[in-house]
């Protein structure tokens, strides 16, 4: 058995079985691949791909435990490199972050700047997408960290930690009847077209949360993942947005910013990191910068517990910061 044999299954089966796919990916010849899956195969005794002619059609039920151990020791030599590169070179590498619109726009650039002043020799990337897909991309090791909102804290590959919590804001063009409202309600809301955020992204639960605790039915007539295409919608007159208050910025004078905290339950963004990692450094740098409670003896401890629980548990009596 040959580590390369266990990358190749791992590829193909992250290259929706398309095995030109994934010798392109690796740089080798599609025959190669194909025939170093079969001596895997031969090898152990057991077919890992149901194959229809030349072409794999879908995983068996033991290659599937087969191609989830084959993770587990790639990533254990991808943390021996790790290991050997840390101890030579402390302060070089790279982080790849996963994240979300809201995180990467608001959030995360003086954490980044800070950063990359600190570490000039790391390379550093954004990845966005949904929750879901970012779960996805640490968890297969296409990213090291995840930060956001929504339902990364229930991925089961990941280990994820409170970072701080935030509330929401309205926004509504200047002159605008609510913004005379000395103490807005949801019903005053709810008399008007409501711009937010897709279902998924940025806390949208806890708004539909709070109406349907109401009573109420909110005019939800546009939806997007990003707040600047939110407040561009809200300055058309399409209706009034509700918006994370971190999205909020100076650059907003021609908006009213009212603020909502006493409207929605908060929302916490989360970190997530894929169980096993390696944690270099630098790693450790950032998110501290991040999330200051966070430092390197409760992410150890955190990294080290058992389930879900147990990291809560870290955290049952610390009062998040508010962002």
């Amino acid at each position: 058995m040959k580590l390369q044999q266990l990358r190749y299954i791992w590829e193909v089966a992250h290259n929706n079985l398309n095995v030109s796919a994934t010798a392109q990916n690796l740089f080798t010849s599609q025959p190669g691949v194909s025939k170093q899956i079969r001596l895997l195969e031969d090898e152990l005794g057991i077919e890992i791909f149901v194959r229809s002619g030349k072409h794999l059609t879908r995983i068996t039920p033991a290659g599937q435990t087969v191609i989830d151990m084959a993770g587990q020791i790639l990533q254990t030599a991808e943390n021996i490199k790790k290991v050997a590169y840390d101890f030579s070179n402390e302060r070089r590498g790279s982080l790849v972050l996963a994240t979300t619109h809201t995180q990467a726009r608001y959030i995360l650039p003086e954490v980044i700047q800070q950063f990359m002043e600190r570490y000039p020799d790391v390379t550093l990337s954004l990845k966005q997408g949904t929750p879901p897909q970012i779960a996805q991309m640490v968890a297969e090791g296409e990213a090291d960290l995840a930060v956001a909102t929504e339902s990364i804290a229930n991925a089961s590959d990941l280990v994820t930690f409170p970072c701080y919590q935030w509330n929401r804001c309205i926004l509504v063009p200047k002159n605008h009847p609510l913004a005379k409202v000395k103490k807005l309600s949801l019903k005053n809301l709810a008399e008007y077209p409501l711009v937010t955020y897709i279902h998924g992204f940025t806390g949208r639960a806890k708004v539909d949360e709070a109406f349907v605790k109401a009573g109420l039915e909110p005019k939800i007539v546009f939806t997007a993942a990003d707040s600047d295409v939110i407040k561009t919608y809200v300055r058309l007159g399409v209706g009034v947005g509700i918006v994370a208050h971190m999205a909020a910025d100076k650059r907003d004078d021609d908006l009213e910013v009212i603020d909502a905290s006493h409207l929605f339950e908060p929302s916490i963004t989360r970190l997530g990191i894929r169980r096993g990692t390696f944690m270099r450094g630098y790693l450790y740098h950032f998110i501290e910068k991040l999330a200051a409670h966070l430092n390197k003896d409760t992410l150890d401890k955190g990294l080290a517990a058992l389930n879900k629980q147990e990291v809560d548990q870290l955290f049952a009596k610390l009062e998040l910061p508010k962002r």
